[in-house]
């Protein structure tokens, strides 16, 4: 007996709506908590890629499951995770968060909550390897230290997969805070 292992397929947002209008599609969002606080749509659950498990579907198996992140990159990435999860039929949401939104979609937006705190983390480091070339530059090149220690920083977290910014980041009282959804 051979066992059929289904593939992850692409669904267009308008697809995507109809099938979860008619009960035939569960949407589920593998963004991180911050990311859907700020911005998600309607009816989505939160499903985090870092916390996934694949026993967390066992009551939706028998519908379809309509995967999304913000653009599409990440639920491709993590396709053989989504591919476990028991569904017989995975697809992801073409241009994920931003195709729903391309196709004139509704979102639910919460402009209080903070933003991502990745993008917390470039806004930061950004900041930081500019200030430090112009400073080694006009005032001393041992402020050139600055865009290597960042540098480093980001080395460290691409190739640990944990970033100690985005953690400490994590920890401050706006980010710490719930955001209804």
């Amino acid at each position: 007996m051979n066992a059929v292992t289904p593939a992850l397929r692409e669904v267009d947002p308008p697809t995507a709506r109809d099938w979860l209008e008619k009960g035939e599609a569960v949407l589920l969002d593998i963004r991180e908590p911050d990311e859907y606080a700020r911005e998600h749509i309607p009816g989505a659950r939160l499903t985090p890629l870092s916390t996934f498990d694949a026993a967390d579907f066992s009551r939706d198996r028998h519908r379809r499951a309509v995967f999304h992140c913000s653009s599409g990159a990440r639920t491709c990435q993590a396709a053989s995770r989504l591919l476990g999860t028991g569904f017989d039929e995975v697809f992801y949401l073409h241009d994920g968060l931003e195709g729903w939104k391309k196709s004139g979609f509704a979102t639910r937006v919460n402009r209080d909550a903070p933003i991502s705190i990745m993008r917390q983390v470039q806004l930061i480091v950004g900041t930081m390897v500019l200030l430090g070339v112009l400073l080694g530059v006009t005032v001393s090149p041992w402020f050139l230290l600055i865009p290597g220690f960042m540098g480093g920083g980001l080395l460290f977290a691409g190739a640990s997969g944990t970033c100690a910014m985005a953690t400490l980041l994590g920890k401050l009282p706006y980010n710490r805070r719930t955001v209804g959804g």
